[in-house]
């Protein structure tokens, strides 16, 4: 099997595992969903020296493709940075949960009750750079809304992703 086929075939393994975790999460009581958050964002806090150690692999990595100020500035993470991600998972914890919100409801000339209630999308694919704070924020911003996500960061943050959300 060449390169490409593992590629496509862990790619089809990831999709199919995501399809079935939307399934469940589209299913899951916010009081369990608000649970998850709180356990990630302590797992955070006590990951912290390990995601600050595997930081610094991926700033000297950075640095040695000589990335721009501004986006080894995006890249870093000390025990400071590590606590906003945190708490920003805790706020997420603060927001309503938007599934089952009904957002208007019409009544047909038979009498049929038309309602438009928010639902999960299911899978979410993500694309960003390497901003670890982001993998951290829209992991579980997909998960408070019930939705699964595939998150891919920029490879500058392979190293540390790794911590925040192990495959």
């Amino acid at each position: 099997m060449n390169k490409e086929n593992d590629i496509t075939a862990l790619m089809q393994d990831i999709g199919k595992k995501a399809k079935h975790a939307s399934k469940m999460l589209a299913l899951t009581p916010t009081k369990i969903k608000n649970a998850a958050l709180i356990a990630a964002a302590k797992a955070v806090r006590t990951a912290s020296n390990e995601i600050i150690t595997a930081n610094k692999k991926d700033m000297d990595i950075a640095k040695g493709r000589g990335l721009t100020g501004a986006m080894l500035d995006r890249l870093f993470l000390d025990a400071e940075r590590i606590e906003a991600i945190a708490k920003s998972i805790e706020d997420i914890v603060k927001l309503n949960d938007p599934i089952g919100d009904i957002l208007s409801v019409k009544e047909r000339p038979s009498g049929l009750k038309i309602s438009q209630v928010r639902v999960p999308l299911g899978v979410i694919g993500i694309i960003f750079e390497s901003r670890p704070n982001v993998t951290a924020d829209a992991g579980m911003l997909c998960l408070k809304s019930g939705n699964a996500s595939i998150l891919r960061c920029g490879s500058e943050s392979a190293h540390q992703v790794g911590q925040f959300m192990p495959v």
